[in-house]
């Protein structure tokens, strides 16, 4: 080692947990979840175009849309402490997930935070929202305003104010 003292605590141990549950723990991913791979495909229905986990924004948000400055994040209750049906606590070692999930939730807290700083608008859907695609649909528009390049829509835009400033002076 370097001599540098790590900040991360140390990992308990898990002698007594029961190797199906290790197995069922070690299959939960974080990346391309089913909400994740749901929402991309919304997005892309509806004509955003957007990027993947940047590694170089705070906390790697799941969807970035680099030219309008905007992430998504898509939260398991579960993890991220939504308060929901879907994030209640295990019986089974609870102080120590109290502490985990409390840790998800403060690291939530500072990464918003962060790209806040960073002039990032930030949109945190939640895995409870996911079954209804029309609200999910309607709060993505409202964030992200209407599809396309604003590159695009800039130009489209003068080019129809072109067109009624033309057409006003064939009307005289």
């Amino acid at each position: 080692m370097s001599g540098r003292t790590s900040s991360r605590r140390a990992r308990p141990s898990f002698d007594d947990v029961p190797d199906a549950r290790r197995r069922n723990m070690a299959a939960i991913s974080g990346r391309d979840t089913k909400p994740e791979r749901t929402l991309r495909r919304i997005l892309h229905s509806l004509g955003y175009r957007f990027r993947l986990h940047r590694r170089d924004l705070p906390g790697r948000p799941d969807i970035v849309l680099p030219g309008r400055r905007k992430v998504i994040f898509i939260n398991g209750c579960f993890w991220h402490r939504h308060g929901c049906r879907n994030s209640v606590l295990p019986r089974a070692r609870r102080e120590w997930w109290e502490a985990k999930l409390s840790r998800n939730v403060e690291r939530d807290i500072a990464n918003v935070a962060a790209l806040k700083a960073q002039d990032w608008s930030v949109l945190t859907v939640w895995e409870c929202e996911m079954d209804n695609a029309a609200r999910l649909s309607k709060i993505i528009q409202s964030f992200l305003g209407p599809p396309g390049s604003l590159a695009a829509q800039a130009v489209l835009s003068r080019k129809a104010k072109s067109r009624r400033v033309a057409n006003r002076g064939n009307r005289q």
